[in-house]
């Protein structure tokens, strides 16, 4: 989509950071920041005029009336988040957990706008207007704060200078590597439009929190998108036509002093398909998009050696929540049972490695949507997981993985930018020439025994095993490797040795169990390749794990 558009506007962060609310959750920066509040921003630097243009009103109403725009942003890392105690009006009058309630319904509600959008693209049904209806009411909040006996003489003592309380708030920032984001149209602006807009964007002065400084302008130097409107993937609040209109609404009924919620529009986003295919860049079969689920800090515990353990409960979890008839592309299996050989979704626990205190811990979980993964198969995916997030119990880490006598892992979704490392795509997605293992490949032929028998058999064995690395290159797509080099022991630090993972079986012919020879790898190619990448027979549990390094050396310990 960035290679069509042709407007655009560009927003940079003079204090380097930005901070903003995740709507979904109060405690996670917004990243990168959402269109509608970029329009909201604009609406009030039109308002806030002694006398409000008609020209800026119309460029307005042509904006809100595009299609949601592509998004051009870096990485971001979010600083952690503090506890602030500040006294506050609505202590007794709106409690959190009346707020927390309210915020999932909604949440809940936009996904099924976003669903029913998706079938009838171009049409307002019965279903789409009621759903709409529905978040109105639940955005409306005034009733809470405005009725006569709703609010007991305590809660009303409480609210006296004398009897505030302090209440805990988050402000959650997040510090971009680059301090801009621009928003992208395919549309042509009206030179009209365009004055009228540049008029405006020079008057914003903040995008969600006040200490987000801002300065804004439109542009037609457009760089290219990092996220793009897709039928599955992050939700992201945009606007449609009306917006102007309900915002001044909204205003005349709170007077810009009484309790009120931003209108928006839920459109999912994706992250853009990287510029692999330029160049002599090359990217596996397997890549795709990643769904990250976090850890919670106390199950930080399991070492990368339990990954095919941690994936297979994951793989378990999502399945149960999943519609029958399960896809071949959710599940990796035909009707028969037997596996497939096409792309399908991997789960690839996330381990800490390749920095210099690095222990190998497990800090997340991503599932990893192939390309080719079709747009049916990934809202099936997304249902799942919003199933499964419904069902479980309100808490900061909701989601459960269970191991039996192993315990028990508590998880959630990310929805911003990960405070540790090993959790960002960058990480695992940037082009590289050289790639080391972050967990062991199972190779998908025998080589023979590497460590036992005559120097001249071990040695055999070894080039086999070099041959079998080059072979599972080829098998996902990628050129051979200029180089392979194999080892029982990792080029990574924070990398466990392959002896110390269990054995990985497979179901062979006959139903006869294969176990793979696991060896950690180095590998190098001609021309750079695009993350994520995962090699061997166990690519889609969390093994054979690749993490890109620099081009003048195989490990790190940066």
């Amino acid at each position: 989509m960035s290679d069509a558009a042709n407007f655009g506007i560009e927003v940079n962060f003079l204090t380097g950071r930005y901070v903003a609310t995740c709507y979904s959750d109060r405690q996670q920066g917004e990243w990168p920041p959402h269109p509608a509040r970029l329009f909201s921003a604009l609406v009030a630097a039109w308002a806030d005029a002694d006398r409000p243009d008609p020209a800026e009103r119309s460029a307005l109403e042509w904006l809100e009336a595009r299609a949601a725009p592509a998004i051009a942003a870096s990485a971001a890392v979010p600083r952690t988040v503090a506890s602030h105690f500040v006294p506050v009006n609505d202590e007794a009058i709106i409690p959190s957990a009346w707020y927390s309630r309210k915020a999932e319904k909604i949440y809940a509600l936009t996904d099924q706008v976003d669903a029913e959008s998706r079938v009838a693209p171009d049409s307002i049904g019965r279903s789409l207007l009621r759903l709409r209806q529905r978040i109105a009411k639940e955005q409306d909040i005034q009733k809470q704060v405005t009725e006569v006996g709703k609010t007991s003489v305590e809660s009303a003592q409480r609210m006296l200078p004398g009897g505030r309380t302090k209440q805990e708030r988050h402000f959650p920032s997040v510090r971009p590597d680059e301090p801009r984001v621009t928003f992208l149209w395919e549309d042509h602006a009206p030179e009209a439009v365009r004055n009228a807009l540049d008029g405006l964007l020079e008057r914003v002065t903040r995008l969600g929190h006040s200490s987000t400084l801002v300065s804004c302008r439109a542009t037609s130097d457009l760089p290219k998108a990092s996220h793009v409107p897709s039928s599955a993937g992050e939700s992201i609040r945009v606007v449609r036509r009306g917006q102007l209109a309900q915002l001044e609404r909204l205003h005349a009924e709170h007077e810009g002093n009484k309790p009120r919620a931003l209108p928006f529009t839920v459109v999912r986003y994706r992250a853009a398909a990287s510029s692999v295919h330029e160049g002599r860049t090359s990217q596996a079969n397997t890549a795709g998009d990643w769904i990250i689920f976090e850890f919670a800090h106390d199950s930080r515990a399991l070492p990368a050696t339990r990954s095919v353990e941690v994936a297979r409960a994951m793989r378990s979890a999502v399945l149960r929540y999943a519609d029958d008839p399960i896809p071949t592309q959710l599940s990796g299996h035909d009707e028969a049972g037997d596996a497939v050989r096409l792309p399908h979704l991997a789960f690839l626990p996330l381990p800490y490695v390749g920095y210099e205190h690095a222990d190998g811990r497990l800090l997340g979980i991503a599932l990893s949507a192939p390309q080719s993964m079709s747009d049916d198969v990934r809202r099936a995916l997304y249902r799942a997981i919003g199933v499964w997030e419904r069902s479980a119990a309100s808490a900061t880490y909701p989601l459960r993985l269970t191991f039996g006598v192993g315990g028990a892992l508590r998880l959630r979704r990310l929805r911003g930018p990960a405070v540790n490392a090993s959790l960002r795509t960058d990480v695992w997605f940037r082009p590289s020439r050289k790639w080391v293992s972050a967990t062991p490949i199972a190779l998908p032929e025998h080589p023979g025994n590497l460590s036992r028998g005559a120097a001249k058999k071990r040695a055999k064995a070894w080039r086999r095993a070099e041959r079998a690395v080059a072979a599972a290159c080829r098998h996902v797509g990628l050129p051979e490797p200029v180089h392979a080099e194999v080892s029982l022991t990792p080029f990574i630090s924070g990398g466990k040795a392959a002896s110390r993972f269990p054995p990985f079986n497979q179901r062979g012919r006959d139903d006869q169990s294969i176990r793979r020879q696991l060896v950690h790898v180095a590998v190098a190619f001609e021309h750079p390749v695009a993350g994520p990448l995962t090699l061997g027979t166990g690519r889609f549990f969390g093994l054979g794990m690749m993490r890109p390094m620099p081009d003048d050396k195989l490990t790190t310990s940066a």
